[in-house]
């Protein structure tokens, strides 16, 4: 499973991809808005610190007019994978980006359903938000689980991002229920390392070397 950071700061992007286990990264309108920067000059800097997919997210609104920000946004590197809203005309604009070789992203995604109407229209990545599902009460692992399935199934080339995420927890299940791709928060990102055994046998180490 590779791993992509969801953020839009360019610090912890910075960070984390210094240890040469970021394959990708994602944002969405509210991660830079919290930057205070521009779409454009935000994912500028992104694409000089990760090779890899990085989702730059349109606004939601008419087809022609997702596709438009599309054609605009692709401009800025080869790395460029379009973030489409889970709505028809969001459907209808991955149709016409797909055939148009662009990559795109399918998110807010909740059902099977939903995700074969994303693999229909060609999309390189669908996103289910595994969090959101766990606060509904639904099966976040299961759906994955059936995503997978189904894509397999019946030959899609559709990759799974797990999205969402607010736990190891969630990293372990996405990984075990077929998930091609985590998009993980920089918080929880650097807990992954963090074992108390780990502590404890590390204190051990240090102490044995000391004497």
């Amino acid at each position: 499973m590779k791993l992509f950071i969801d953020t839009a700061n360019i610090e912890d992007i910075r960070e984390m991809a210094s240890y040469g286990i970021v394959a990708g990264v994602t944002t969405n309108p509210s991660l830079i808005a919290r930057e205070g920067r521009k779409l454009e000059d935000v994912i500028k800097e992104i694409v000089s610190l990760v090779n890899g997919p990085i989702s730059a997210e349109v606004t939601e609104g008419k087809c022609e007019d997702m596709v438009a920000e599309a054609r605009v946004l692709v401009k800025i590197h080869k790395n460029i994978v379009i973030k489409l809203p889970m709505t028809w005309d969001g459907i209808k604009a991955c149709k016409i980006l797909t055939d148009e070789g662009i990559k795109t992203n399918v998110t807010l995604c909740f059902s099977v359903s939903q995700a074969v109407l994303a693999m229909e229209a060609g999309a390189t990545y669908v996103s289910p938000f595994m969090g959101r599902l766990d606060d509904a009460g639904m099966d976040s692992e299961r759906l994955i689980e059936d995503i997978a399935t189904v894509r397999d199934n019946f030959g899609y080339k559709t990759q799974i991002i797990s999205a969402s995420i607010r736990s190891l927890h969630h990293i372990e299940v996405a990984a075990l229920a077929g998930s091609d791709v985590a998009t993980i928060p920089y918080a929880v990102f650097k807990k992954m390392i963090e074992h108390p055994l780990t502590t404890a046998g590390l204190k051990i180490f240090a102490d044995a070397a000391k004497k």
